[in-house]
């Protein structure tokens, strides 16, 4: 089959047609009440999910506190190198995000884990800490949801079969969740840009 834009655009469309939104409406509730909160929110992935992870906490933490002068306290396991190469090289990659939230994790914070298979065992692991810790896990994940969507108490679904499409909408939620922290704040009033 030949590649085309419209076919692209179609199937993306088709599966953003296709989508729970409750559960959309439901993570960003989750990002939004653990802000008002002053709960830290990390978020890691592997690959594009580790940056895709890296943008929508940065865009946060930015955009957040710019209009509406209220820290976003957000992490992304994914950015520092020297970290995960550490914990891989003396422990294992499968450990190199549950290590981290040993660290840093608190009782009440939010863990974000994004993942196209759902089945990355570093970001299994890590949300099974998570869950023992007593934090608040959402996996936001696409294909049949795997281990992660089953472990994860919140889960936001892009159910296909196609890598490119699934972190597409994964991206499009990281905006949605932006926009949300900026035009929704209740009573923080505005920060002067």
């Amino acid at each position: 089959m030949k590649f085309s834009v419209s076919s692209y655009f179609d199937q993306l469309s088709g599966v953003i047609d296709d989508l729970d939104l409750s559960s959309f409406d439901d993570a960003i509730s989750l990002i939004m009440q653990s802000w008002m909160d002053g709960k830290k929110i990390f978020a890691f992935g592997n690959g594009g999910s580790a940056l895709t992870a890296s943008h929508h906490i940065h865009e946060w933490n930015k955009m957040a506190y710019l209009s509406t002068g209220k820290p976003f306290r957000g992490h992304c396991l994914s950015d520092s190198i020297g970290l995960i190469t550490a914990y891989s090289n003396d422990m294992s990659y499968a450990d190199v995000y549950s290590e981290q939230l040993k660290n840093m994790l608190d009782p009440g914070d939010l863990v974000i884990a994004l993942s196209g298979s759902g089945n990355s065992e570093n970001v299994v692991r890590a949300i099974e800490f998570a869950n023992e810790a007593e934090a608040i896990t959402l996996a936001v994940c696409g294909f049949d949801g795997g281990r992660l969507k089953k472990v994860a108490q919140h889960s936001v679904w892009v159910p296909v079969d196609d890598m490119q499409i699934c972190e597409d909408v994964h991206f499009i939620f990281g905006h949605m969740v932006m926009k949300a922290l900026v035009m929704q704040a209740p009573g923080e009033g505005l920060a002067e840009a």
